[in-house]
């Protein structure tokens, strides 16, 4: 086989691989920690929202800054410090347990500061890819990336379900703490040199330098496209998921095995997406992709609430419509990283990141409390029509901007 492209870039490789075992082993937590705190410690429905919804508080209330700190210093040792931190935090479970002092407080504590590290390292991520590879390879180094994901998330609920009934929940964890050590120690051998943050941004206060990024994304058109569109198909997309399991079990009749099909064709989609976003790319154009990648994603859920007939009907064309989902979805998601990577400067890609992670943080929960009243007075059907229909208008927010004449990867900014 003749190996080209990123496959010949060593640091990269380390970084692929070592975030590769991380993914899987955030996908054994995905289901180890709820599990542990039902078996183990009996929870309440309660305290089981509470630690469903703790992990993402970190992104509300500290996003911002924390992409003002990522901007101020070297992104690769915030890395290696946020994969230590959360091998330690989740490791603290199954040690607990085998001490016989877990309580239920230890999985808050645990999932919030496993919240807070995911936080600084998604946002620290995002920002140091594109000092680590070429420009040109931004797309091929973002679909590698959700290749991974992908992967992680088709075959990691089963290595959980495994590890869990043969090991118990807490033990099963030690996968995923094991799996942050394997990422650091991958960061740790990268040798490619990182710049070093640019001097005058260490004296800007705080809040000061905080409130930069939001004005650099709004004040550039393409990133403010990029956001206004991101923020679209985030808020009518969760409008579609608080009612999509309820209209298939109540309207559509669906057992729970068939939905866990479907579900599970979404992620070949994601896989697909991210094996055909580069060729895509391309083939069209980067934002001629992106734009693609909206119009497949609505128009998959178009078909959600019209669909109708005998179920084996119904079962065949919501899988085709969750795999187009998949599929639209990562060449969109592989397409808006991998150019506003390019075209916001390396000062401000972390505040720029962070601008996007908490928008998204803020949205989700109003749009899930929009979906469930929708849900009641208009009914499920319409409320997924309604849902639809919003994420068609999200790619007027790229048609009416140069993302539509976007056609290669820009020159990534110092």
């Amino acid at each position: 086989m003749h190996w080209t492209g990123l496959w010949r870039h060593a640091d990269f490789m380390k970084l692929w691989l070592g975030q590769t075992i991380s993914l899987f082993g955030t996908q054994v937590k995905f289901l180890a920690l709820p599990l542990t705190a039902i078996l183990i410690l009996d929870a309440t429905p309660g305290q089981m929202g509470l630690l469903s919804a703790i992990e993402s508080l970190p992104a509300i209330f500290f996003g911002l800054f924390v992409g003002v700190w990522v901007d101020r210093r070297r992104r690769r040792p915030i890395l290696i410090a946020a994969d230590v931190g959360r091998m330690f935090l989740v490791l603290a479970i199954p040690v607990a347990a085998l001490l016989g002092v877990l309580r239920i407080e230890i999985l808050y504590l645990s999932a919030f500061g496993t919240g807070a590290l995911g936080l600084l390292f998604g946002i620290a991520y995002q920002s140091y890819l594109p000092t680590l590879i070429a420009h040109r390879q931004i797309v091929e180094g973002n679909s590698k990336l959700e290749l991974s994901r992908s992967g992680a998330e088709i075959v990691g609920p089963g290595l959980a379900g495994f590890l869990t009934q043969w090991f118990s929940a807490p033990v099963a964890l030690v996968a995923d703490a094991l799996s942050f050590g394997v990422s650091a120690v991958s960061l740790i051998l990268i040798r490619t040199p990182e710049p070093a943050p640019t001097a005058h941004e260490k004296r800007d206060p705080m809040l000061r330098a905080a409130l930069d990024g939001l004005k650099v994304v709004w004040g550039d058109p393409t990133l403010r496209a990029l956001l206004g569109c991101a923020s679209t198909i985030n808020v009518f997309n969760t409008l579609l998921e608080t009612v999509f399991l309820l209209y298939m079990t109540d309207k559509l009749g669906l057992e729970a095995g068939v939905i866990g099909l479907i579900f599970a064709s979404g992620s070949i989609g994601f896989m697909a997406g991210a094996l055909v976003a580069e060729r895509v790319t391309r083939r069209i154009g980067l934002g001629p992709t992106i734009i693609l990648g909206v119009l497949i994603t609505a128009g998959s859920d178009f078909v959600l609430p019209l669909v109708q007939g005998p179920v084996v009907f119904i079962m065949l064309l919501l899988i085709g419509a969750q795999l187009c989902f998949g599929l639209g979805l990562t060449l969109y998601n592989v397409g808006q990283a991998s150019l506003r990577q390019s075209i916001t400067p390396n000062h401000l890609r972390g505040r720029m990141n962070a601008t996007f992670t908490v928008t998204a943080a803020v949205l989700a929960p109003v749009a899930a409390l929009l979906g469930g009243a929708l849900g009641e007075t208009i009914g499920l059907q319409a409320t997924l029509l309604v849902a639809a229909s919003g994420e068609v208008l999200a790619v007027l927010w790229l048609v009416f901007s140069t993302v539509r004449t976007q056609r290669e990867q820009p020159e990534a900014l110092d």
